[in-house]
């Protein structure tokens, strides 16, 4: 007798051998005990997880006769009778299995439905049983759905597809469906350990978990491997050959990465890398076997009592999870995963493996030598009114179409708080860094201004050479450290909770006041909020407005000429400026000319914009940091601070 493959010799014959899916066999156990049958059926699933071997054991559960002939549906088939064993054997003259792959057009399908006009031969029931039903073509479905939705009693439709979203929506209603989940790998385990028992062959354990994982959930393809790998290693599945045949990478490349990235030692990453090359081991391999590493890693960070003892890397894991912190080890199963899709964009898969393992190295939060190289240093907060970005097209036409003339931005007063206690002088600190003056003098602005977006906190100056020597995890934050510093440089004692807070005013640095512009530019901007104001320009033209500097009038010419001076290429195009030109001689009733120059602008309707708004912004902030309650606040809870940017001006 020749010799049968493993995934046949073992496929399962009754509901009891079937493993990983549970759920399935449940449901149709308890339909078959109380014959509470569907007509039509939709198992759906990856490769190899037990869609056709569900429909050949529903066929016999419907069809067997018992081992004494006088059986009824069962949810235990027998396996004896001629039912049984001839729809094992795939003889079964009622039970009709077909291929939609190669069976896909109406003709096939209308011939198989002709036949259903016929009761059973032998069995008590027809089993159609229709394997990637998702390729049939649209003509086959339709042909089908009156049938489907009202078969024969006799008559029983069993689909199984891969893909069900290719299934028409018309066929999914008429069916009962069930979806085989991939097995898991320890099941997938569990089983290779059961066949190869039953074969008699010699086994290592870490030889079957590479096959498992290799498998990726289909127990098909696992019982594949299986009878590759005992034909590779000669009878005895040994690590070393599994391993081999598969080209997985050893566990150990993966730890002496985890070790380097935890040392910070990039000479040990390139030669991994150098090793993995000389024996030929796939760059996206590593990178699995890296993320599954730092997954595991996780879990026993986050859970230690959930890893199993007996797990062979159980000792392994226990050493590497505490060389990382539970973020780093995130980020580098979070880099390992992007880090595949990349390998097929790089030169060569190792130098993209390389540049994916100093990227790790890199990006470790607040670790390594480059991080501690640049510390906050122990002095006295910086303090200024943060930067606000350009502000938008429609935000700007807002401003101007709210504004008056040209006059000084102000800002609406902020209600006082309660009484609070009497203000105790803040003790001396260092002068904060003031915040550079607008080169160019504001344009008319609304007396409230809204920031939409927090502007980013200041970058901290770096520290002496004496504090990047103190480990980060030892260091506390730096608003804790400098609002707990005294005068003297101190710390200064708990304080006791039963005494009143003493609130510190804390002036901020104001923004120095705009200046008036020259004559003709205030004639230009005001010309430009009126153009604006009745939306006489639009897209580039008005940004050529928005942008120009004027840099004089000539009124004794005919027409009037304005000197400009732009930036912009792309905004001193002839078509803008004649555009523009034409709006101005309709607005001002008389013919207009312009006349544009190329330099670098100092004031014009756009940096007066940004101007005001900073101004704005800077007084909010000395506001709510004079606040008596907000200085309570911060007396009250030393580690308290206010965060830059996110006071916004009303």
């Amino acid at each position: 007798m020749s010799y049968i493959v493993l995934a046949r010799k073992y496929r399962p014959r009754s509901f009891a051998e079937l493993v990983g899916q549970a759920h399935v066999v449940q449901a149709l156990s308890n339909a078959l005990t109380q014959q509470r049958l569907h007509h039509a059926y939709l198992f759906t699933g990856t490769r190899g997880v037990g869609k056709t071997t569900v429909s050949r054991i529903l066929a016999k559960s419907l069809n067997c006769v018992g081992a004494d002939g006088l059986g009824g549906i069962t949810a235990t088939p027998c396996g004896v009778c001629s039912a049984c064993r001839d729809i094992d054997a795939g003889r079964h003259v009622d039970y009709v299995e077909l291929d939609a792959a190669s069976n896909r057009g109406v003709d096939e399908i209308s011939q198989l439905l002709d036949q259903a006009v016929y009761k059973p031969v032998v069995g008590r029931f027809k089993v159609y049983m229709i394997d990637e039903v998702h390729m049939l073509s649209t003509t086959a479905f339709n042909a089908m759905l009156k049938t489907l939705e009202e078969p024969p009693e006799y008559l029983k439709f069993v689909l199984a597809t891969t893909d069900p979203q290719k299934v028409p929506v018309t066929v999914l209603s008429r069916c009962l469906q069930f979806n085989l989940r991939p097995m898991a790998t320890e099941t997938v385990f569990e089983h290779l350990q059961t066949v190869l028992n039953a074969e008699s062959v010699p086994f290592e354990d870490p030889a079957l978990r590479l096959l498992a994982r290799g498998a990726r959930g289909s127990m098909r393809d696992a019982l594949s491997l299986t009878d590759q790998a005992i034909a590779y290693a000669g009878g005895h599945l040994g690590e070393a050959a599994v391993r081999q045949m598969l080209g997985a990478v050893d566990r150990g490349h993966g730890v002496r990465i985890v070790e380097a990235l935890a040392a910070s030692d990039g000479v040990a990453l390139v030669r991994t890398v150098d090793e993995l090359r000389a024996q030929g081991l796939s760059a996206a391999g590593t990178l699995e076997e890296l993320a599954d590493l730092a997954q595991q890693m996780a879990v026993l960070q986050a859970v230690p009592q959930a890893i199993d003892p007996t797990h062979p890397d159980a000792a392994v894991l226990q050493g590497l999870a505490p060389l990382l912190p539970a973020d780093e080890t995130q980020l580098l199963y979070s880099i390992a995963l992007h880090g595949r899709a990349e390998l097929a964009l790089a030169p060569d898969e190792y130098s993209g493996l390389v540049m994916v393992l100093l990227r790790m190295l890199a990006f470790r939060p607040a670790g390594g030598a480059a991080a501690s190289a640049v510390r906050p240093a122990a002095a006295a907060p910086i303090v200024a009114a943060a930067p606000v970005p350009a502000p938008a097209v429609a935000a700007s036409r807002e401003l101007l179409r709210t504004s008056g003339a040209v006059s000084k931005t102000t800002v609406p007063s902020v209600a006082q708080a309660p009484s609070a206690p009497p203000v105790r002088p803040e003790p001396p600190r260092a002068s904060p860094t003031p915040m550079a003056a607008p080169v160019a003098a504001p344009m008319a602005a609304p007396t409230a201004i809204s920031v939409s977006e927090p502007a980013p906190p200041l970058r901290p100056a770096a520290a002496p050479a004496a504090a990047a020597e103190t480990p980060p995890w030892d260091d506390e934050p730096p608003w804790v450290r400098e609002e707990s510093e005294s005068s003297d440089g101190a710390r200064p004692t708990a304080r006791n909770e039963s005494q009143p807070p003493s609130p510190e005013v804390v002036d901020a640095p104001q923004a120095a006041d705009i200046p008036a512009p020259h004559p003709a530019q205030a004639r230009w901007l005001a010309t430009v909020q009126q153009l604006l104001a009745q939306t006489k320009v639009t897209g580039l033209v008005r940004e050529l407005a928005w942008q120009a500097e004027c840099t004089g009038i000539d009124d004794a010419a005919d027409p009037v000429c304005w000197q400009l001076r732009v930036e912009r290429e792309s905004l001193r195009q002839a078509s803008h400026r004649e555009r523009l030109q034409a709006a101005m001689s309709e607005l001002l009733g008389q013919p207009q000319r312009l006349e544009i120059d190329v330099g670098a602008v100092t004031d014009s309707a756009a940096r007066r914009d940004v101007a005001a708004r900073s101004q704005a912004q800077a007084q909010a902030e000395r506001v709510i940091r004079n606040d008596p309650v907000v200085q309570q606040l911060l007396a009250r809870y030393p580690s308290a601070r206010i965060v830059p940017g996110s006071v916004r001006p009303r």
